[in-house]
């Protein structure tokens, strides 16, 4: 679980970081946010996806691991 969460967190971060690094229109066609001929960079959905993968990443940091 620990390692499923920590590989989570990662790809989250690097969701945000093609939310920060693409504009609208050059993001994969499944991303929520892609439009045709928008020049504009999601900043909300890279904040999102940057926070939720902080969460993960610290959430698999604080898990302890189980006593048999």
């Amino acid at each position: 679980m620990k390692f499923a969460l920590a590989v989570l967190g990662m790809v989250f971060i690097v969701i945000a970081a093609i939310y920060f690094g693409l504009p609208a229109d050059k993001l994969p066609s499944f991303f929520p946010g892609h439009q045709a001929g928008l020049d504009q960079i999601h900043v909300k959905h890279g904040l999102a996806a940057a926070a939720v993968g902080l969460i993960l990443l610290f959430a698999s940091m604080r898990m302890r691991r189980l006593q048999p």
